[in-house]
């Protein structure tokens, strides 16, 4: 249809619309009643931030979605989409003499809360607001799953991949900061890398160079001090001389009869088997990542604690994921929620006030109208900020 043509638009168009179905996932999962802050350190939750209590120039702080609706109505309120362990502030010693009205009791601060430029309107590596009026690119925003900014594609440093399969991005920064993930980026992310000579950026590995020669390895002294090694052919050659006694020093087991216990087998590890592989890319630009990427991970003793030393030990909780989120919110509500709470909504109001919102629909309709009309005349199309 042609947005030259006329058309009645009904509530239910306006309940399928993907940018609302969108939005609701976002807050499906997070509990507009009660403040989440006795909850502690919440996985992932819907947060917000409120410019009228806390401006740029102050210290930055979260809200909840309840508190933002409870306690913060009629307030500048901006969204930060979703953040990872992070604790409701609402009330505590960064607004001042305000209380929070669903959870007055809190402690002055959360220390464990993290926060960046995002809490006070500003996004991406050029520290801009959004939507940003003086911007003349119209294009989307893309959050980073780890220090969970916003970034304008063409800032990101690589071409953006236009595909359902590539689920979650890494900024550089985030990417350098835990740099064993460029590893898995070579063989996991997209697009796929070739083996190509060093000076072209790419290093090829030696899958022999750990290797030792073999004469190099027979040269080595016994453990008694005798030429040649305890397992090489001249060594056990002097072990036959000697009456089948071995004449390389005998281990304390040995010596006090006690069982000999065997080798611990080598813990595999699979990114030191990817590294052997001889592959790398250029550590340059954001890095995009398929579906279900985190199982490939090494969980390894010594990668896990990689992980906790670069601070991104949630990689390895594939719960932790937005997607995983939404689902929750849309299992736990069910998939008519959204029609029920605008329906139970209007189920409230008597028959004046919703003539009147009858009446603000149509006149909102045809705002509406106008509005694409425009955007058709400009040949512009317009997109929204939040890309998953």
């Amino acid at each position: 249809m042609s947005v030259n043509e006329e058309r009645t638009v009904t509530v239910q168009d306006i309940l399928e619309d993907e940018e609302l179905q969108e939005a609701y996932a976002v807050l499906a999962g997070s509990d507009p009643d009660n403040c989440s802050y006795p909850q502690g350190y919440v996985k992932r939750q819907a947060v917000f931030a409120c410019n009228t209590c806390t401006p740029r120039g102050v210290e930055p702080a979260g809200l909840c979605l309840a508190c933002t609706n409870h306690c913060h109505d009629g307030h500048d309120i901006f969204e930060l989409y979703t953040k990872r362990n992070f604790r409701c502030d609402c009330g505590n010693s960064k607004f001042g003499v305000f209380r929070c009205q669903l959870s007055p009791g809190k402690d002055r601060q959360n220390a464990k809360n993290h926060y960046n430029h995002n809490f006070h309107g500003c996004y991406c590596t050029c520290d801009r607001p959004y939507p940003d009026t003086e911007d003349q690119v119209n294009e989307d925003m893309i959050q980073c799953i780890i220090c969970e900014d916003w970034y304008h594609p063409r800032h990101l440093g690589c071409t953006v991949e236009d595909s359902e399969e590539l689920q979650e991005m890494v900024c550089e920064t985030c990417m350098n900061k835990a740099p064993f993930l460029w590893t898995y980026s070579t063989h996991i992310a997209e697009p796929p890398v070739v083996k190509v000579s060093p000076c072209k950026g790419e290093v090829e590995v030696n899958k022999e160079e750990d290797k030792e020669p073999e004469d190099k390895r027979s040269d080595e002294p016994c453990k008694n001090g005798g030429e040649g090694s305890s397992t090489s052919p001249s060594c056990q050659e002097k072990n036959e001389a000697t009456n089948g006694r071995t004449a390389c020093k005998r281990t304390h087991q040995e010596m006090t009869g006690l069982p000999v216990k065997s080798q611990d087998k080598t813990v595999y590890c699979r990114l030191r088997e990817l590294k052997t592989q001889g592959l790398e890319r250029a550590r340059e630009g954001a890095v995009f990542w398929p579906y279900h990427w985190r199982a490939t991970l090494c969980t390894c003793v010594s990668c896990k604690r990689a992980y906790v030393d670069a601070g991104v030990q949630f990689l390895l909780d594939e719960s932790d994921t937005v997607l995983a989120y939404e689902n929750r919110g849309t299992v736990e509500q069910g998939p008519a929620s959204l029609d029920s709470m605008l329906m139970s909504s209007l189920s409230t109001l008597d028959r004046v006030q919703q003539l009147e919102i009858v009446y603000q629909f149509n006149e909102m309709q045809t705002e509406l109208m106008t509005f694409l009309r425009q955007i058709a005349d400009e040949g512009k199309v317009r997109s929204c900020m939040f890309v998953y």
